[in-house]
């Protein structure tokens, strides 16, 4: 199920404008996520990226 996320992530993140990608979408444990910090995440494959995909996925942002 994560590997689909990280695929509709990287649909999403292809097709935002380069303004969007540094506003903030989530905040997890009082830390701001940007579109470029999830990123980082998900391709580092952090035990972060999985609360960033799952949240995402929950607000249907992917």
């Amino acid at each position: 199920m994560i590997v689909n996320l990280e695929d509709r992530f990287y649909k999403v993140f292809s097709n935002l404008p380069l303004g969007v990608r540094e506003e903030t979408i989530l905040v997890i444990n009082d830390d701001p996520i940007t579109w470029k910090v999830a990123k980082l995440e998900i391709d580092n494959k952090t035990p972060l990226s999985k609360q960033i995909l799952e949240k995402l996925a929950a607000l249907k942002f992917i």
